[in-house]
């Protein structure tokens, strides 16, 4: 049995190294700007896998002394009909996409990576989210009055948006934006860490 290591997120999002905290967890934030173009007709669970993966990589390609690090990394993308939602480009952008979510049911996807050494996981979860329909009004005060710039869909179920949320079908914390049940298992299945109590962890 050997400690666990030093943990590296590879994310900016500040809802993400929350929820890493809550857990109780110590680690460091290390992000950097990947390409996020794909190829078309590509599925959104597998676009979000390779995103999380090219996050991770961008870690281990740009900071030096991370073969013994857990790295984890993630990308989250919401799909509305057949088209993916990413960060609005704009509050109209951002507008556009809270009307296409008014009244329907939406997915959130969140690709996970894990890596340390020479393992390396990658899988998604996926979420379904139903919202109640929106008026004109409230559409508009709410762009107007939330910093979205940085939010997959144009919102984030943990401030004002949870007011449209009907129900949700799956892991609230992929909505958010990082699935906690399924990075345990992927750590403890694949890793032989155990994030529920950090201090009795094996080492692959």
């Amino acid at each position: 049995m050997k400690d666990m290591n030093r943990i590296i997120l590879a994310s900016k999002s500040p809802r993400r190294r929350q929820l890493l905290a809550d857990l109780g967890l110590e680690f460091e934030v290390a992000a950097f700007d990947v390409d996020e173009d794909a190829p078309s007709g590509i599925q959104t669970g597998e676009l979000v896998r390779r995103l999380a993966i090219r996050k991770l990589n961008a870690v281990r390609e740009r900071i030096r002394d991370t073969e013994d690090a857990l790295i984890i990394a993630a990308d989250t993308v919401v799909r509305c009909d057949d088209e993916n939602f990413g960060k609005p480009a704009d509050p109209a952008d951002a507008s556009r996409m809270i009307h296409a979510l008014s009244g329907r049911a939406h997915e959130v996807c969140t690709g996970v990576a894990v890596a340390r050494g020479d393992t390396l996981t990658a899988e998604y979860e996926r979420t379904v989210v139903f919202f109640r329909r929106l008026t004109d009004d409230e559409i508009d005060a709410y762009v107007r009055s939330e910093h979205l710039s940085d939010k997959a869909g144009a919102y984030a179920i943990q401030g004002r948006a949870a007011l449209f949320v009907e129900r949700i079908e799956g892991d609230y914390f992929n909505i958010v934006g990082l699935p906690l049940c399924r990075l345990g298992v992927i750590c403890r299945r694949d890793f032989g860490i155990d994030l529920s109590d950090p201090g009795r962890n094996s080492h692959h």
